[in-house]
């Protein structure tokens, strides 16, 4: 049970004055700073995924509420860890740093931290947990000076657990069982016996409907929750305690309903803002105008794409870019979260100046997780990567990266919403092939911190262990193998940038030839790399490129002698045949990146 919901005047007055007039004037806004341009094309970038709360404790003094080896609680982790451990990266050879939300939450909600950032309470303020502005600008600031860009994750779906649906009209939050067993409640689409928590009750279109055991009596009264120890109080600015600024439908209960995806609350009560609306649509641009400006961030990562409707993306981020470039930014890059496996919903976020790019998890569903885990047919790769073509933007954005969301889609095997590759009880030669395709790709590869120290865990929480469990260790072969195919793409143009053209898939997957199979040339200002990796998992066993007795074509001139620049093994020499075609052979869960001699 929770205090009353009345604040007091002294507190309204103090919120008030905190968030400044209303309107979408958001309040006193930190000194104007120079930004900086830090990029050239994105497709040279390594995208690096942190949780800050979960990379490297530097400043015991903002350790509290904080709870060791608890993973659904604060474990340490700030600003100034990732800056002590900046070295780590750079010797890792990423390029760019993903961090969490920056934004001030509520505290906790239902026994579970805040420690990931998605709960938003404050727009404005920067989490205690990790730091002040000072810290977080420091951490940009020394990324910068080693080369590195930092890539903010950003929240314009919903705000954090902040008020809750009077349901039974009684002032307090409630949890109730209804229905004896008999009948559906009148109205409702509820079984015979149904529980409800007045947090977070099921998606309603009418909206959240007052009930008791004498049935239904309207729209439910909405309430803010005061828990100031919590900081679980009204949102700020203060224009978001306009109730009207809420679609106010409830939970989402089937991710099969656009309507819901769009209008309901996301699971744990994360209350849904109604961004069809001018006003709510230019109060987020403004917070998020204020963020690119107060800590020269390089790009935004956006949570929960797909919840929000098209014609809020086509205004925020022109909107974004245009903010940016009149600030002295070019490049501004936005890539979104769409969690889904329809690849042309994904792709759908990436036409009429909406996002520059997206998570590309299509592919994680149906090439990572189907081909590299499961040991499906390398053919559903190029099928993929063929619909890519139609589904997916193939023009830049205007004042945008320059470049076309087709060719910078993000490309990652795992990440802090699903389990990691490893798990459950995956070989680290699956990862290090995986890893191979990953960084070999045309697209921006990202990895998730902890990839690289061999993590293994499964569903969150599991999957967002504390970095320094490892030591930070730079020995183990997955880091060594990461750092190689990084500097690999480094090397070789044509690996970041380069067009690229499918030379071999397949549909076998038992004791065929070539099972396990994939070929394809990456080519950029005339010089032209051939990549081929073995998705096979067994044990001593090679595939070839070849089957009944026909060689892989190739765009290479006959008599050009390929050499592999993965393996670097003199003695892997390749010579292209009178018709263009070359068989190579692969280990099993082996890669090799050939190269003209």
């Amino acid at each position: 049970m929770t205090k009353p919901t009345r604040l007091p005047v002294l507190v309204l007055l103090a919120l008030a004055a905190w968030a400044g007039p209303a309107c979408t004037d958001l309040g006193p806004v930190e000194p104007k700073r120079v930004l900086t341009s830090n990029v050239t094309d994105w497709r040279d970038e390594v995208i690096y995924q942190l949780m800050v709360d979960r990379f490297a404790n530097g400043d015991i003094n903002n350790d509290y509420r904080v709870e060791p080896g608890h993973l659904g609680r604060y474990q340490g982790g700030d600003y100034q860890g990732v800056i002590d451990k900046l070295d780590y990266l750079e010797e890792l050879g990423v390029t760019a740093l993903w961090i969490s939300p920056v934004v001030r939450n509520v505290e906790e909600d239902a026994g579970f931290a805040s420690y990931h950032g998605y709960w938003t309470q404050d727009f404005l303020s920067v989490n205690p947990h990790f730091g002040d502005l000072a810290a977080l600008r420091r951490l940009v600031d020394a990324a910068h000076a080693r080369g590195m860009k930092v890539i903010l994750d950003i929240v314009t779906n919903h705000v954090g657990q902040l008020f809750y649906y009077d349901v039974n009209g009684n002032g307090q939050p409630d949890e109730n069982v209804y229905g004896g067993g008999d009948d559906a409640p009148t109205g409702g689409t509820h079984s015979p016996v149904w529980h409800l928590t007045e947090y977070d009750p099921e998606y309603d279109p009418r909206g959240i409907q007052s009930y008791t055991s004498l049935g239904e009596g309207g729209p439910a009264p909405v309430r803010w929750i005061y828990l100031p120890e919590l900081n679980r109080v009204p949102p700020l600015p203060a224009q978001f305690q306009n109730l009207d600024w809420y679609h106010k439908r409830g939970r989402v209960t089937t991710w099969d309903s656009m309507e819901q995806t769009v209008y309901g609350d996301f699971p744990g009560g994360l209350k849904d803002l109604a961004t069809e609306r001018d006003d709510v649509t230019d109060a987020l641009i403004e917070v998020f105008k204020y963020w690119i400006t107060a800590a020269d961030f390089d790009g935004f990562r956006i949570d929960t794409l797909k919840h929000v409707e098209h014609a809020f993306w086509q205004r925020f981020c022109p909107a974004m870019r245009r903010h940016a470039l009149d600030h002295g930014k070019d490049k501004f890059f936005m890539f979104g979260e769409a969690f889904d496996g329809r690849d042309d919903l994904i792709g759908s976020f990436t036409f009429d100046g909406e996002v520059d790019s997206a998570f590309y998890f299509s592919q994680k569903f149906q090439v990572y997780d189907g081909v590299f885990k499961y040991g499906g047919a390398t053919r559903a790769i190029e099928d993929l990567w063929t619909a890519r073509q139609t589904n997916y933007a193939d023009q830049p954005h205007e004042n945008g990266i320059g470049v076309p969301p087709q060719q910078v889609l993000v490309n990652f095997m795992d990440n802090h919403d699903v389990p990691r590759f490893l798990w459950p009880g995956q070989t680290v030669a699956a990862l290090h092939s995986a890893l191979f395709l990953l960084l070999t790709q045309d697209g921006i590869p990202c990895i998730y911190y902890g990839t690289e120290q061999q993590f293994a865990g499964g569903n969150d929480p599991t999957n967002r262990e504390p970095l320094w469990w490892s030591g930070y260790d730079t020995r183990n072969p997955t880091f060594q193998h990461l750092r190689a195919l990084i500097d690999l793409r480094k090397q070789y143009a044509p690996l970041r940038r380069g067009d690229l053209v499918v030379r071999w898939s397949t549909d076998h997957v038992a004791d065929e030839q070539d099972a396990g199979i994939f070929a394809f040339e990456r080519t950029y200002d005339g010089e032209t790399v051939l990549v081929v990796v073995n998705s096979r998992d067994a044990a001593a066993e090679t595939s070839t490129s070849t089957l009944g007795g026909s060689d892989m074509l190739t765009s290479f001139a006959p008599g050009t002698v390929l050499v592999d620049k993965f393996t670097d093994d003199p003695n892997d020499r390749i010579t292209v045949d009178a018709e263009g075609r070359v068989r190579i052979a692969v280990p099993a869960r082996g890669g090799k990146v050939l190269v003209v001699e």
